[in-house]
């Protein structure tokens, strides 16, 4: 049995097969506990998630019930925690437990898509330090190939499942700057041309995908796009946020107007942005996290 968070909620059994998710609150009831998979969850924090700060008077009984019916629809037993690898028969099957002070779901981490996420992540990450970028590139890759669009997509969420989606949104991001570095290292940045100009789109307060951009046309050859991504973003920038651009992509505005340098010198003056990406401001004004 698989799990999947990113994009619409899936549950898919052995054969494949994408199983019912339940009502509503079923399913934002298991998504909570296969976000916190392994940790124990409290009857408070689900009560959090369901009703914010005005559940009702029934709310304990109402979770135990909303429990009751995910374990029921993935006919998963009941059992005291046991963390063990080889622990009886269901050995490899979720199992949700109930136990004193809350419930803890346990599956596989390779069975949830985020926490495989996660983990290609950590490993991108590892290989990069290590200098080993077509590593890198391969495994942040691989991971941010599991987005099929925004986490439970169709699962309403309070308080607690927005926390984790907004954690793993800037893990996202963080991914996304560290496979692009990556490919620049390895020179194929003007091959992300494409995916750049798509994420300037979705992140138009991020400057350091903004530098990518300007950066990739200019080493394509094409100068006066990167000075028309360049203007863009100024213009946005002022008009948005009263802000002119950072220093460093104003720096790198006047290295393209400079006389023309040699592909070694080019290549070095255009690495442009600094390897570890500034923050990107944000319309309130506050610098954004890369995670």
């Amino acid at each position: 049995m698989r799990f999947n968070l990113i994009g619409p909620f899936q549950i898919v059994d052995g054969d494949g097969r994408i199983l019912p998710t339940g009502s509503p609150k079923v399913s934002q009831v298991l998504a909570v506990l296969l976000a916190h998979s392994g940790d124990p969850v409290t009857p408070d924090t689900l009560i959090r998630e369901l009703w914010q700060h005005n559940p009702p008077r029934s709310a304990l009984n109402t979770v135990q019930t909303y429990v009751h019916h995910a374990r029921r629809l993935l006919a998963l037993p009941d059992t005291r925690p046991d963390t063990r690898p080889d622990a009886g028969p269901d050995a490899g099957r979720p199992v949700l437990s109930t136990h004193f002070g809350g419930y803890t779901m346990r599956v596989d981490d390779r069975a949830v898509d985020i926490k495989v996420f996660e983990q290609l992540v950590a490993r991108g990450k590892e290989e990069f330090r290590a200098g080993r970028c077509e590593a890198a590139a391969g495994a942040l890759g691989a991971a941010l190939g599991l987005w099929r669009g925004p986490v439970l997509l169709d699962v309403p969420k309070g308080s607690v499942l927005a926390g984790r989606i907004v954690h793993l949104e800037e893990v996202r991001i963080r991914a996304l700057e560290l496979r692009i570095e990556a490919l620049q290292l390895l020179g194929r940045l003007r091959e992300l041309i494409p995916e750049l100009r798509t994420l300037v789109h979705d992140y138009p307060f991020n400057e350091w995908f903004h530098g990518r951009l300007i950066t990739a046309l200019h080493q394509a050859g094409r100068r006066a796009e990167a000075l028309d991504a360049y203007r863009s973003v100024r213009r946005l920038l002022r008009d948005e946020l009263g802000l002119e651009p950072s220093p460093d992509i104003q720096r790198l505005h006047e290295r393209i107007l400079g006389p023309p340098r040699g592909p070694a010198q080019s290549a070095t003056a255009l690495g442009g942005v600094p390897a570890t990406p500034a923050p990107a401001r944000t319309p309130a004004g506050r610098p954004g996290r890369s995670g």
